[in-house]
């Protein structure tokens, strides 16, 4: 196929400023889906994703176009998702692309999203087209939009396309400058096979389906290839495109984005970022994979029943291919057996996985309370990281334990600056510096990672009642005082609630959780008591009832000795049980953990 007449883009955009939306607007107009088949958000086929209205996963399509100078041109287009915890799948995207359409809120305007993924746009080396989304909306203030377009990025006012995805308002135009912006791909069909992976998912029936870009070369079926990176060889089976239903092709030649199949069933063998090549003719270098990303939060997760482990390790390994920023490892704990001690890029990416090992694979998990990884420097000189609690030596070893800071970017209305100040502060944020981005502010705080992960993002929309918006990045390791606190439950320590955390915040999280977990345990036979532990000490303790029995109902009348003889035997009886029985942690306790 003639090179000149493809363009690869990407759409990338901050969280709810309808890229989805435009997707489907562009699927519909070059008539790739009709009328009758459209459903909204089309490209999100993951149930989570129409339930959270988010895209999670990104998609890749294929479109025609015959432009006004009467050429036929095919786009591929793939559509991303906004939000910050799955910024992985968005710079995987962009490898296969030559382009971007950047898309802000006309209400909205530019927030920290849009930055971010506008710098990863430029590393990536790709031609930015600025679209401004939902001009049907009233009372907008259109002008404005684009002068912070201009202002903040440096985009000239003639590239920026109005667009509106919901009503189709000037998608021709935009097509139409797609086609002169967006650059055609480079590359030689008659050089040695050169392909990026950049995107895979299981099939029960073909194996693993993995997305391709050919950067040189062609792909055809039965075809011998090797993976340049895992030395593996493989034949291909079958190649397509995605129309957006997978569509068999004779060929992918250089500059198309497809698919193959190579009948491989074992996760392991294909990684996410290898350079395909041809057996016969190898090119002589690889292209450049994707940098690993390395998770913010770790948690254990273990199957409910014991036996379940063999299914979680399988499935745990199938969502690996298309989600290559999930690490894990095997872990054993004392309360739940063997499980995987799994790291995310964040709490939100954290449920998502947890969803979907649910639905996808039916499995009923556990998750332990998240923790950051910190980093501990012995009194010999020794630094190792730790992601666990049970990790953490004994404190008479410890010289000091450096916690990991995030350099956090929040672009506030000037109105609620004050709250946002005060929230970050809160969080134990230190002030770095403030600026003006047209009529809003950017502060930066650096504040400790774990501060952030759970609901900081949540609290600025509410206190900058929507309009806020958040980017972070990594900063690196700073010291902190940081001990390790424990629950007791009868003097048995539970390793899933157990947690690193900051001293000062040590008694004010142990209360919330020996409180809440009063509240969750059902009652036993003996009297159940629940406490919280820090560097050796008790902070907080709570007892649950015992569940009363009348043993003196059927004595009446006669001598006071006969019902004080059954009260010691009933005494006895819960002690014993209190020394052997085990209390059953409901699920719900572990889950209420989590949010606290």
């Amino acid at each position: 196929m003639d090179k000149s007449l493809i363009r690869n883009f990407s759409i990338i955009a901050h969280i709810d400023h309808g890229k989805s939306t435009l997707a489907d607007r562009l699927l519909l107009a070059t008539g790739a889906i009709d009328e009758r088949k459209f459903k909204n958000q089309l490209l999100d086929d993951m149930d989570l994703e129409r339930e959270r209205g988010i895209t999670i996963k990104a998609s890749a399509v294929r479109l025609a176009y015959k432009a006004d100078d009467g050429k036929k041109y095919i786009f591929n287009l793939i559509d991303t998702p906004g939000h910050v915890d799955f910024c992985y799948e968005v710079e995987k995207s962009l490898r296969a692309c030559e382009g971007a359409l950047l898309v802000i809120d006309a209400s909205q305007g530019v927030e920290s999203q849009t930055v971010a993924n506008y710098y990863l746009a430029i590393d990536s080396n790709l031609e930015i087209l600025p679209v401004i989304n939902k001009i049907d909306i009233a009372n907008i203030d259109l002008d404005h939009a684009k002068i912070e377009f201009i202002d903040s990025l440096g985009f000239k006012e003639e590239d920026i396309q109005l667009v509106s995805a919901k009503e189709g308002t000037g998608i021709k135009d935009l097509f139409e400058k797609i086609v002169k912006f967006m650059p055609s791909p480079e590359g030689e069909e008659k050089d040695p096979l050169q392909a990026l992976i950049f995107d895979m998912k299981y099939d029960i029936y073909k194996g693993i389906i993995i997305y391709v870009r050919v950067m040189n070369g062609v792909l055809k079926p039965n075809m011998k290839i090797r993976m340049m990176h895992t030395e593996k060889v493989f034949g291909v089976e079958e190649v397509g495109v995605f129309f957006p239903e997978a569509v068999k092709v004779k060929k992918l030649s250089c500059g198309e984005v497809g698919y193959i199949t190579c009948n491989v069933h074992d996760p392991r063998e294909v990684k996410v970022g290898d350079t395909i090549t041809e057996v016969a003719r190898p090119t002589a270098q690889p292209l450049e994979g994707y940098r690993q990303l390395n998770p913010l939060v770790f948690c254990g997760v273990y199957p409910v029943n014991s036996k379940d482990f063999m299914d979680l390790r399988e499935s745990i390994e199938k969502l690996r291919l298309n989600d290559p920023s999930l690490v894990y490892e095997p872990e054993t704990s004392q309360s739940f057996g063997h499980g995987f001690r799994c790291g995310f890029l964040g709490l939100l990416h954290m449920e998502i996985i947890q969803e979907r090992l649910q639905r996808e694979y039916d499995l009923n998990l556990i998750l332990t309370t998240p923790n950051v990884k910190y980093r501990v420097v012995r009194r010999n000189g020794e630094e190792f990281e730790i992601e666990s609690p049970a990790l953490l030596p004994d404190s008479t070893e410890v010289a000091r334990v450096e916690e990991p800071f995030l350099e956090v970017s929040i672009l506030t209305p000037v109105s609620a600056m004050d709250k946002v100040m005060e929230l970050a502060k809160r969080k134990r944020g230190v002030y770095q510096k403030s600026e003006y981005v047209s009529d809003r502010m950017r502060i930066i705080f650096d504040i400790p990672l774990a501060e952030v992960i759970v609901d900081f993002n949540d609290m600025i929309k509410s206190v900058t009642r929507g309009y806020g918006s958040i980017d972070y990045k990594f900063k690196g390791y700073f010291p902190s005082q940081i001990a390790r606190l424990d629950i007791l439950i009868n003097g048995k320590m539970c390793d899933a609630f157990s947690c690193l955390i900051n001293k000062d915040r040590a008694y004010e999280k142990g209360q919330a959780l020996v409180t809440k977990l009063k509240d969750l345990i059902p009652q036993q036979l003996y009297e159940v008591k629940v406490q919280a532990s820090c560097d050796g000490r008790i902070i907080s303790s709570a007892k649950i009832r015992a569940a009363g029995k009348n043993v003196t109902a059927k004595c009446y009348g006669g001598d006071i000795t006969r019902k004080r003889k059954l009260w010691e035997k009933q005494k006895e009886g819960k002690k014993k049980l209190k020394q052997i029985g085990n209390v059953e942690v409901p699920q719900e306790a572990f889950l209420a953990a989590l949010k606290i």
